[in-house]
């Protein structure tokens, strides 16, 4: 198989779908390997790299798409790059279609066959290659969140982990999964007061025996969230459901008991966000006021540090690419469930029910298909 390695165009997106150890492992595998020019420069891979390991460069991603059977990425496609879509192309990216109708239209009228990061799911309903990436985003929300603490970037001029004699700083985390574990550690680490807020009562257990005596596990409920929100310098909303859009748990309403220019960093606007009031942001800004709360809601979060994302994120997703390579997607689905459960569209019929009912499209089984 032909596999194309196209250059990131999102705004301020570092991170590249393979570095030269994954386009090694596919080569050797029998495949040929197509990498746009400068694709790795965010993540500082350079093009040489790419080549000694067995890739070829090529000078635009209109020749990776023309030429190549699978396409390797990071993010959606955007609207330049729907064009360039053939049926029967094979994506293997994050896609979060819940979260936008006209992208999931736009894949289903290219007849291409989606395969998103984020639904790969384990029979222990891990999500593989969601892990590092929310483990990233986790660890730079509350890196985020205290520089924008600051009186200078809008908000409440508070010191995440206080100092003698002035108390540190409320942080409430919505959701004790992925996210919010590595959002609390860092936090904590830092010396804050930590509220983490879970419906599952038996991670609300675990995440309290590993956890310091700064975080507080709480039950996630209507009453106690806005209680807590109420208190909180910093909000992180960390919650998720595989292919869904994120419920609204914060209402307007809510943001209006909360601290004047408190920030809320909402980490799951990349499947619609956690607040009423929450939209797409970038990095190249990345934060607006509403209701006098601060609101950090870039979708791409681990692409500002596009090089230890990479690694992170190539380390999971390469061997999945391997066998989708190697064996066909129809083979790889079929012997492996949770590539199975990746398959979000194939020629136009939206094959993941979440995804389905979050657009309102018809679904139908990736099985029918196999």
């Amino acid at each position: 198989m032909r596999i194309g390695v196209p250059r990131e165009i999102k705004s301020d997106e570092y991170r590249v779908g393979a570095v030269p150890a994954g386009v090694q492992a596919l080569v050797r595998a029998g495949n040929e390997v197509l990498v746009e020019k400068g694709a790795g420069e965010g993540s500082a891979i350079t093009d040489d790299g790419y080549v000694a390991a067995g890739g070829k460069i090529v000078p635009t991603r209109e020749e990776i798409f023309a030429q190549c059977d699978m396409i390797l990425k990071v993010k959606e496609p955007l609207d330049a790059e729907y064009g360039l879509i053939r049926p029967g192309q094979i994506l293997f990216t994050y896609f979060h279609f819940a979260a936008s109708k006209p992208l999931t239209e736009a894949m289903k009228k290219s007849d291409a066959v989606c395969i998103a990061y984020e639904t790969v799911e384990r029979e222990d309903r891990s999500l593989p290659l969601l892990v590092p990436m929310s483990e990233v985003a986790g660890r730079m929300a509350i890196q985020e969140g205290a520089k924008y603490l600051e009186r200078p970037m809008e908000g409440r001029g508070i010191l995440l982990a206080g100092v003698p004699g002035v108390a540190p700083a409320h942080v409430v985390i919505i959701g004790g999964g992925v996210v919010g574990t590595n959002s609390a550690k860092i936090a904590a680490g830092l010396g804050a007061i930590v509220h983490i807020l879970d419906v599952n009562v038996d991670r609300l257990r675990y995440l309290s025996d590993i956890m310091p005596p700064n975080v507080i596990t709480m039950y996630s409920n209507a009453l106690n969230l806005k209680g807590l929100i109420r208190q909180a310098d910093l909000v992180i909303g960390a919650v998720l459901i595989p292919g869904a859009r994120t419920p609204k748990l914060i209402s307007r309403e809510d943001l209006r008991t909360m601290k004047r220019r408190a920030v809320l960093v909402d980490v799951a606007i990349d499947q619609g966000g956690c607040a009423e009031t929450s939209r797409p942001t970038t990095h190249s800004k990345a934060v607006y006021v509403e209701e006098e709360i601060v609101h950090y809601c870039v979708t791409n979060i681990p692409g500002a540090v596009g090089t230890t994302s990479t690694y992170a994120l190539t380390n999971v997703t390469s061997p999945y690419a391997v066998e989708i390579a190697t064996k066909g997607w129809k083979a790889a689905a079929r012997s492996n469930a949770a590539l199975r459960g990746g398959v979000n569209i194939v020629n136009g019929a939206v094959t993941h029910r979440a995804v389905a009912e979050a657009v309102g499209a018809e679904f139908v089984p990736v099985d029918n298909l196999l």
